[in-house]
């Protein structure tokens, strides 16, 4: 049996990893698209390092884009197996990767109108509206601790990672030559005290794991009050200077969060009175998508729905579907808050905002979660003067900020606590991935101490042999 790491390796995007049975079966790990590398993501996002068609079956551990979003492109190139996952993350899968379809065809429509006055060729997108649907047919959804058959010999189980809703670690047992392998995927493991969501579940003991460690090396800040943080900056911002503040988030989510934290303010009477604009259509379908899956909201959440039956919504909230109507929002000049994808600022309709913004010091900008260093947001929160928006140069004069309150993943004692339940002397090997290599290697230095002396750091397309 072997393993092999096509994405997420020593970077936190592009999840893909492949579990190579001794009968050339093979098992796919996420199939993640590579987001926010600059220049090499199309050539990243373009080529597998791996043939599609030599794929037997394929387990998602939850669907944001970096790990679902080169799915119809796996279908388009030739797979044909099931596409397994919970329930929650088939729902949201389903409406990400139709949001990808649409950018990806209007952009490529917009270059090619260049590319043809140049007399170039055109591009192609990654996979269009009709390759998401014939993926979507693939699915087969299992829910949380049941265990169940992915093929002769080989074995599953989810169990809730609380990173979003319907996000799961996935345990494989795989039976050959007469002896069982347990290999655990985490997936990205969540917080133990999420705002939204129920804490990491324990996995199975495990054989071998393959291991998130995008914070392997920080701790989160638990005193670190998110909303009168977030309170602090409309105020300052949009009714102490009358300025716009811009907040990029992922439409699935991290945007959750933020109403979330809203309507508490609203609750409690200490919101300003401005308007709240959602610029994203897929923030929408992804809010009343979460909200059918209540059950796995956390306690203190379940508290709050028994007064409050929408915890997403308040007075002064507004949502922006149509491109005609976030056109205007760009023009709109009076005091405002604008949440829009994506959160790293790379792509989507919050780059027009910030493009509007970024010029005015009355205005700020302000980052919700993890942002690339290559990334737009992660250039201007490194203190970039200037920064390119549709190809021109521009001046940073808006304030820039970020919540350190808000990430979903896990920090290195959260890590820990997930494995808290594995007996290090059975685990034969950790694979590191969905990290960052400097902060991985912190991390390898922490997981010894903890007495898992066998950890590696995979390269891209880089395999394994294991036992």
């Amino acid at each position: 049996m072997k393993i092999s790491f096509h994405g997420a390796a020593r970077t936190v995007t592009g999840s893909k990893h492949i579990v190579h049975l001794k009968d050339e079966r093979q098992i796919l790990l996420d199939c993640g698209m590579f987001q926010g590398l600059g220049r090499e993501t199309d050539e990243l996002n373009g080529h597998f390092g791996f043939k599609p068609e030599t794929i037997d079956a394929v387990l998602l551990s939850h669907a944001h884009i970096d790990h679902s979003g080169l799915l119809p492109k796996l279908v388009k190139e030739g797979y044909r197996g099931k596409i397994i996952s919970t329930a929650a993350t088939r729902d949201l899968t389903e409406i990400l990767l139709y949001d990808s379809a649409e950018i990806q065809t209007y952009e490529v429509e917009y270059i090619n109108k260049k590319r043809a006055a140049k007399g170039l060729s055109p591009y192609e997108p990654l996979y269009t509206a009709g390759d998401v649907t014939q993926t979507m047919e693939l699915f087969e959804t299992f829910e949380y601790d049941q265990w169940f058959t992915v093929m002769k010999d080989v074995e599953a189980q989810f169990t809730n990672a609380g990173h979003l809703v319907g996000s799961a670690a996935i345990s494989l047992r795989i039976k050959e030559d007469g002896k069982q392998t347990t290999i655990l995927f985490s997936g990205d493991i969540g917080r133990y005290h999420s705002v939204l969501l129920q804490p990491p579940a324990e996995a199975p003991q495990a054989d071998y794991i393959i291991l998130e460690s995008t914070y392997g090396d920080k701790h989160h800040d638990i005193t670190f009050n998110t909303i009168e943080t977030i309170q602090k900056w409309i105020k300052r911002v949009c009714v102490e200077k009358g300025g716009q503040l811009i907040i990029p988030a992922f439409s699935v989510g991290r945007t959750q969060e933020v109403l979330y934290a809203l309507n508490q303010l609203s609750l409690e009477k200490r919101l300003p009175e401005l308007l709240y604009f959602i610029d994203s259509p897929l923030s929408l379908k992804a809010t009343q998508t979460i909200k059918k899956h209540t059950c796995q909201f956390n306690e203190r959440l379940q508290q709050v729905l028994a007064i409050d039956d929408d915890p997403f919504d308040f007075p002064g909230l507004k949502h922006v579907e149509t491109v005609e109507d976030s056109r205007r929002l760009v023009d709109y000049q009076q005091p405002c808050v604008i949440i829009s994808a994506s959160g790293t600022a790379d792509a989507g309709r919050v780059r027009h905002h910030i493009n509007e913004c970024i010029g005015n010091e009355n205005n700020a900008i302000l980052f919700v979660g993890y942002c690339g260093a290559k990334s737009l947001g992660g250039q201007l929160l490194h203190g970039e003067k200037e920064v390119e928006l549709f190809s021109d140069p521009c001046k940073v004069l808006a304030e820039i900020g970020q919540v350190q309150g808000m990430s979903a993943h896990g920090d290195t004692d959260d890590l820990l606590r997930f494995l808290g339940n594995q007996e290090p002397e059975k685990v034969k090997t950790i694979f590191l991935v969905h990290g960052e290599y400097e902060v991985q290697k912190t991390f390898v230095d922490r997981l010894g101490l903890k007495g898992f002396k066998n950890v590696e750091v995979p390269t891209q397309h880089q395999q394994y042999k294991l036992g």
